[in-house]
């Protein structure tokens, strides 16, 4: 199977949310030799594009992202030892550092999962802290790892209060002028993010690598 062919019917498995289909192909393609960052960016991460560009026009529902993360996710973990071995250890560049999680007392991580895999497509590199995150380990993170950006996500109008929260603590930590942070989720709005001082705030996975990337150029 010639390489641009392999490509191509990895990055249809990817659109069509196929795990399987995605791991066996991305097998097959290092078996053949081929370079693992290329089965990354022209199969897989091309996958996933379109995935959210047909989501942005309407074409595709969420579903559909979260099938194309799961089958991404599971390409990526194929290909990471043979990455780490190609550069020497160091990986893909990242363009920025991230650190993301759902807040506390919020278990819903679906929207903050398609964000996470949709980043690191763009060559962000991302350390997702889950859901429940309490607020004492997302200011104990953003010391530790001192990423770019700070995304903060609450699906329920009883945790928004949480992303203030931790915006307050960041300012006690002496941390708010070193991280610009980035909120979202279902109830959040635009004033929402002014009125606790947040830096940006997208209504959804697309707008949230568009406005993550906004950003950092500001910088």
């Amino acid at each position: 199977m010639a390489s641009a062919d392999i490509y191509e019917k990895i990055s249809d498995a990817v659109i069509r949310g196929y795990p399987e289909d995605v791991e066996t192909l991305v097998k097959e393609a290092l078996r053949i030799g081929l370079d693992p960052i290329d089965i990354l960016k022209k199969g897989l991460v091309n996958g996933v594009k379109t995935v959210g560009e047909k989501f942005e026009a309407g074409e595709l529902f969420l579903v559909d992202l979260i099938m194309a993360g799961n089958a991404m996710s599971i390409g990526s973990e194929l290909l990471r030892e043979a990455i780490e071995e190609k550069t020497g250890g160091k990986g893909i560049a990242s363009i920025g550092r991230v650190v993301i999680g759902t807040v506390k007392d919020d278990i819903h991580d679906i929207g903050k999962n398609i964000v996470v895999t949709l980043l690191k497509v763009e060559g962000f590199e991302v350390t997702d802290l889950g859901k429940d995150v309490p607020i004492e380990i997302v200011v104990k993170k953003a010391d530790e790892l001192k990423p770019n950006l700070l995304g903060l996500s609450a699906l329920l109008t009883t945790t928004m209060i949480r992303q203030k929260e931790a915006i307050e603590a960041l300012k006690e930590a002496g941390l708010r002028d070193r991280v610009k942070v980035i909120i979202g989720g279902a109830p959040t709005t635009e004033e929402w993010a002014k009125e606790i001082g947040a830096d940006g705030w997208a209504p959804d996975a697309i707008a949230a690598v568009r406005k993550s990337r906004e950003l950092l150029e500001r910088d």
